[in-house]
């Protein structure tokens, strides 16, 4: 069973060597470290997949595997570090991709005994177990770190739980939560916590990050960072699953419009239908929507995005989506069609009917 803290198909950000795209995040947890104002809760924010949890392990064996800034001594204060990374040899660095660093504790959603899977949520007696973990310090006087992965899924007392830690901060003690939604946090934890909010990737980054994931050679990185709107995960998930490939059919069978190319569409569809395609229906509305969002822009515009994400994107974007009218209609109609695909989806419809139903739609809506 794949950890809640790895991306399918990527692998676990513990060990993930190296961090792209954020270095502004990354000076500014240095100059804290270096300036004497490490803060003992760090809140990692931003959109999923843009390896937030990679740099909180990034964090982790910085400050597990470096000693403490010294004062002047006789030949000066030393030179603050300029880089999060630590050396893979380093023992620290050994221990923590063995999973056996004493110093560090995870705490994601753990596995319900009872049925074998993963609890929805992250548990109170998940965060009550930090106690002994802490206690520990207070023994060998040694730093300790814990991540929480991801903070969002604490239930209500969990979240009160890892509240009181934070208003009584063990010594030298660090606490890492990476959150993709702040704003559904207990106000009183995030008062608490220093942000650090990460950027999402470039068309370089990204392609930098997909190397380092192991994922396939993507032909256009540009694209994907696209329409993964700069975030490694959904682009890895882009890449696993024929993303691409999928948002270029949508194109073609868009660009066909008035005309309805029934066959491409039925294709489509039962792609959607297969034996496991339910994360392939999936995408296929997701592309959908990011699509029409795409046409909505462009006639709010006048012009369609500066990247194309499909051969011909932008010719097909400005031919039917070439006023601010036009615009609002894609814009209507996409919330129209994510309604219909809701119901249709809580109500189990068969997902080939489904998928054909909503495209069908849209070139009705179009040709009318």
């Amino acid at each position: 069973m794949i950890s809640p803290d790895q991306i399918e198909g990527a692998p676990h950000p513990r060990d993930t060597p190296q961090l792209f795209g954020q270095d502004t995040a990354q000076q500014d947890f240095l100059e804290a470290y270096a300036t004497g104002r490490l803060h003992h809760a760090w809140m990692l924010t931003g959109p999923r997949g843009i390896g937030k949890a990679t740099f909180a392990w990034s964090i982790a064996r910085f400050l597990l595997a470096t000693p403490p800034m010294e004062d002047d001594g006789l030949f000066g204060a030393p030179e603050p570090p300029k880089t999060l990374a630590i050396d893979p040899e380093h023992p620290v660095a050994r221990r923590i991709a063995a999973s056996a660093e004493p110093g560090l504790k995870a705490i994601t959603r753990t596995e319900n005994e009872k049925t074998g899977r993963l609890r929805d949520v992250i548990s109170v007696e998940d965060i009550r177990g930090l106690a002994g973990f802490f206690q520990l310090s207070a023994a060998d006087g040694g730093r300790r770190v814990v991540i929480v992965d991801a903070a969002d899924d604490m239930n209500p007392q969990a979240a009160n739980a890892l509240l009181k830690m934070l208003e009584e901060p063990p010594e030298r003690a660090t606490l890492l939560l990476i959150s993709h939604q702040p704003s559904g946090l207990l106000p009183t934890i995030r008062s608490r916590c220093r942000v650090l909010r990460l950027a999402t990737l470039g068309s370089q980054d990204m392609a930098h990050a997909l190397a380092q994931a192991g994922t396939e050679t993507v032909a256009d990185t540009a694209a994907l960072a696209e329409l993964s709107g700069g975030s490694v995960g959904a682009a890895v998930r882009l890449s696993v699953l024929g993303g691409l490939q999928t948002y270029a059919e949508l194109v073609r069978l868009i660009g066909s419009l008035p005309q309805f190319d029934r066959a491409r569409a039925l294709k489509l569809a039962e792609a959607a239908a297969a034996r496991g395609g339910e994360e392939k229906r999936d995408l296929l509305f997701l592309l959908l929507d990011l699509l029409m969002a795409r046409l909505a822009r462009t006639g709010a515009t006048g012009a369609p995005p500066h990247i194309e994400a499909a051969p011909n994107e932008a010719e097909t974007l400005l031919r039917l989506a070439p006023t601010a009218a036009s615009g609002r209609a894609w814009a209507e109609i996409a919330q129209e069609t994510a309604a219909r695909a809701r119901h249709g989806l809580a109500v189990n419809l068969d997902p080939a009917a489904l998928v054909l139903d909503t495209l069908i739609k849209i070139s009705q809506t179009r040709t009318a």
